[in-house]
């Protein structure tokens, strides 16, 4: 007996076949968008990573660019200086850095000195040096509403008199040197401070022979007018150069200081320049000595200490903090050997 085919039997193969043939060509299609590089959907991956590698790539060729500026800026500074000295000049005096800014140099009451008068001398033509004289603190009184011309005449009267320097940068209205004249002015000392020429409102371009007559000239007014009173020379960090300029010129003429007082002295400005803060990233630089220190001479500043000291018989003391982070505390025993 013959076997009857099954009815249906070719509509399920059909039916099983087309999910399989479908598959097959989906497979087909993804295979081919694999060979060319995408899947669906891939391109909007792709231009996600594209911005995210445009962005890391554009931060690190600023940085590099950046880093390549300083590098090339390093080098070429040396260059600089040599080339322009005067640079280098600036770099000692910082005359031109003047702190506190838009104080009225004319007023010293409106920095708390309301026994002080201010002045100007003449040290030679075409230069002039404003000068503050602050009397003793017990004459505060008596100084109200005064003249220049009382202000000299007390000169003469039973008090010493103290000629102070100030050191590089700043004025003589600077708040540290305001607050020493205070202390030494209660201590019953005259006070007399004035800003080198090129300073403060002082007229002239700053050098150290200037600096060295300036003060001169400021103590040979003092000594015309302050009778047998002791006169007494204090110099402070840059000021120490021009206080043993100066009383290696007294002592050579004969008409010493009664004292000098030296706070943070150096031994002589090249190795005060090579121990600065200022001089760490490039002290090791090839030619150091030659770019920097040999420019320095050249431009005719030395402030030599260690040589003036040979050649000053009046008493002398030294001030030194032995933590001092600008003019270290070796380089004042260095140059002052056997006078502590």
């Amino acid at each position: 007996m013959r076997k009857r085919a099954e009815p249906g039997a070719p509509e399920n193969e059909n039916f099983v076949r087309a999910p399989l043939d479908r598959e097959c060509s989906l497979k087909q299609k993804l295979r081919i968008a694999g060979a060319k590089g995408h899947y669906p959907h891939d391109s909007d991956c792709d231009s996600k990573e594209m911005k995210r590698f445009g962005r890391r790539y554009g931060l690190w060729s600023r940085l590099r660019m950046f880093l390549i500026f300083l590098v090339g800026l390093y080098i070429a500074i040396p260059f600089l200086v040599k080339v322009c000295p005067a640079i280098q000049t600036q770099l000692v005096f910082l005359n031109l850095v003047r702190f506190p800014y838009f104080i009225d140099l004319k007023r010293p009451q409106d920095q708390g000195l309301n026994h002080t008068c201010n002045f100007y001398l003449q040290p030679e033509e075409d230069v002039s040096i404003g000068v503050w004289h602050t009397i003793p603190a017990v004459l505060w009184k008596e100084a109200q509403g005064k003249d220049l011309e009382w202000y000299e005449e007390v000169l003469s009267t039973n008090y010493p008199v103290i000629l102070y320097l100030h050191g590089n940068a700043g004025t003589r209205g600077g708040d540290h040197r305001v607050q020493l004249y205070k202390v030494l002015s209660s201590m019953g000392y005259h006070v007399i401070s004035f800003d080198y020429r090129g300073w403060g409102d002082s007229a002239g371009s700053p050098s150290e022979s200037g600096m060295t007559y300036d003060a001169l000239h400021a103590f040979d007014w003092i000594k015309a007018r302050s009778g047998d009173n002791p006169v007494y020379i204090w110099g402070h960090s840059l000021g120490t150069g021009v206080a043993t300029n100066l009383v290696r010129r007294l002592c050579e003429r004969e008409t010493p200081p009664d004292a000098l007082m030296l706070e943070s002295p150096f031994t002589n400005i090249r190795e005060e320049a090579k121990s600065h803060p200022f001089s760490v990233i490039y002290r090791y630089f090839p030619g150091f000595d030659w770019f920097f220190l040999d420019t320095i001479t050249a431009s005719g500043i030395k402030f030599a200490n260690d040589d003036n000291v040979k050649y000053i018989s009046c008493p002398l003391l030294i001030l030194h903090a032995e933590d001092d982070p600008v003019i270290p505390f070796h380089l004042g025993k260095k140059g002052f050997p056997g006078k502590q």
